[in-house]
Parts: C-alpha cells; sequence; structure tokens
C-alpha cells in the first residue's frame, strides 16, 4: 500500500471503532499510541464503562515494550450508537465474527456516516464481498485484519473486494500510514491468508495435544524453536481468544468444506468451561493480571 502523507491540508483521519472486545480495545489502543483520536462504540454498558482503563493499561504495556509513538497521546470518546461516529473518515468494525451482526452494525453505520466514509471490517474469515453484498454501499468496505496486539504487529492484511472503490482503498491508506502500518493486499475469500493457513494449523496442534502426543508447551516449543513461530500456535490461540477461533474456523469451515477446519473437540471444550484464553485468566495456559 502507498504511503500518504498527513498534512494541514489532509490532517490525521477521524477514526471509529464498533466494538470494545479485545480487538476493538486492541486497534483503539493502537490509534491513541499513534496520536490519532478515536470514538469507540459499544453497546453494552459494562464494556463500555470498562474500556478506558483496559486502554490504559494496554498503552502503558506499549510503552514498556518501547513501541508506543512518540506523539502526544489522542483523545478517546466513548459513545453507545452508531451516530456517535457521524464525524468519522473511518469507521472500523471490530465486533463478534458473526456474518448478520457485522452486517447489521456497518448498515446502521453506512446511514449516519458521510458517502465519503470509508467502512473497514477487521473480519478475521468473512470474505469482504460477502458482508458487502449486503450494504448499502457496498463500494465503501474493504478489510483490513489487525492483528493482536495491534500496536506490536507492523503489517496488516488489507483485503479489498470487488465493488471496493479507489476513494475508499485511499482513505485507509491515509489511516494506516498515520498509524504507521504497512498494509499486504491479498485476494477475497474465507480466511484470507494469515487465518486460512494459522487458524487449521491451530486446530491441528490442539488436536495433537488432544489426543496425547505433546503438551501444549511441547507443541509451542517445537513450533517457536525448530520452525521460527514467534509464540507457538497455542499460546497465538490464547491471545486471539480461544472462543474468537472456534468461530472463524467454523466460518471456514462453512465456506470451504475443509474438515481440517472444523474445530476440534478439544477447543470446544475450552470455550464450553470459558477457557477463552488471555481474556479470561485461562486458556491452554494460566494468566494473572493481564484479563482484560
Amino acid at each position: 500500500m502507498g504511503r500518504y502523507a498527513v498534512t494541514e491540508e489532509d490532517p490525521t483521519p477521524r477514526l471509529a471503532v464498533l466494538g470494545a472486545g479485545v480487538m476493538g480495545v486492541s486497534i483503539t489502543t493502537l490509534a491513541l499510541g499513534q496520536g490519532v483520536p478515536v470514538v469507540l462504540i459499544e453497546t453494552d454498558p459494562a464494556k463500555r464503562a470498562d474500556a478506558p482503563a483496559r486502554i490504559e493499561r494496554e498503552l502503558r504495556t506499549a510503552q514498556l515494550m518501547g513501541v508506543r509513538s512518540e506523539r502526544p497521546r489522542a483523545e478517546l470518546v466513548t459513545g453507545r450508537s452508531p451516530a456517535d461516529c457521524a464525524d468519522a473518515d473511518v469507521v472500523i468494525e471490530a465486533i463478534t465474527e458473526e456474518a448478520g451482526l457485522k452486517t447489521a452494525a456497518l448498515t446502521e453505520v453506512s446511514q449516519v456516516v458521510g458517502a465519503d466514509t470509508a467502512l473497514v471490517t477487521n473480519t478475521s474469515s468473512i470474505p469482504v464481498d460477502e458482508l458487502a453484498a449486503k450494504l448499502p454501499r457496498p463500494d465503501a468496505l474493504l478489510g483490513v485484519h489487525f492483528m493482536n496486539p495491534s500496536y506490536l504487529i507492523g503489517t496488516v492484511e488489507v483485503i479489498r473486494g470487488s465493488r471496493t472503490s479507489p476513494a475508499a482503498v485511499d482513505s485507509v491508506g491515509r489511516l494506516l500510514t498515520a498509524l504507521g502500518r504497512r498494509g499486504v493486499f491479498v485476494g477475497d475469500g474465507p480466511g484470507f491468508v494469515t487465518s486460512r493457513v494459522l487458524h487449521r494449523m491451530i486446530n491441528d496442534a490442539a488436536r495433537v495435544v488432544q489426543e496425547g502426543r505433546a503438551s501444549a508447551e511441547d507443541v509451542d516449543t517445537l513450533m517457536r524453536d525448530c520452525l521460527g513461530h514467534r509464540t507457538g500456535p497455542l499460546r497465538t490461540a490464547d491471545l486471539i481468544g480461544i472462543d474468537n477461533l472456534v468461530d472463524s474456523l467454523r466460518v471456514l469451515h462453512e465456506r470451504t468444506g475443509d474438515e481440517g477446519c472444523r474445530p476440534c473437540g478439544l477447543l470446544l471444550e475450552k470455550v464450553a468451561a470459558g477457557e477463552h484464553g488471555r481474556k479470561s485468566g485461562k486458556g491452554f495456559y494460566t494468566y494473572t493480571g493481564v484479563v482484560s
């Protein structure tokens, strides 16, 4: 993706984020730390009230890791309705991995934002064209798959649908420049590149543990130290959120028919037990003091 100068004539894009879950908070943390103001929309009152504290913790973590920009921290505004993001240049949807919920939220946003506002879905697996087909402005939508934590990972997957307009691509390009992120364009389709490859691998890794052939620690050690995976697939599953991973695997299985994407029993058991990974305090590993 090309680089776009942020100037007085072409100022920092105004960003709105839909959803204060793991990815909504992560993307908001990245933006605020890079000096990009955010309107964060969350309909759940408890999540909305807790979001600023969660973001503060993530901003401190980013600073301790030395990945925060030297720009002054930008302003965060929280709201309860898509109407609160009417002035945004770009709206990023980061809600549950369910096509009906995503299209409903994006449709509601389309009715209140300007005609030039770009709409972005952070879906990890649902094809952009599938979502765009249900929207009043299909040309405004493209996918930007941010990884978690967004403030640490400097590259994002960008998916342009068959009807995505050049103007929407340009708006998102300016945003990614302001966020200090590199976008890599890939073709549309279930799971795109990263989820299509990674999520099946995580599923297979969980099956190995389920079959009793290795512990989660041993699987991750081998994948990390022998094959160069940064954290190991099962620690990555905890970071993604095992519930989110299962949702994504179901999308992939339904849309590709690939049996390797059917969520394995161990993943389903962990979701049923509330062991969702880092955000719940327990997944394949146990976490203390980091629950978001």
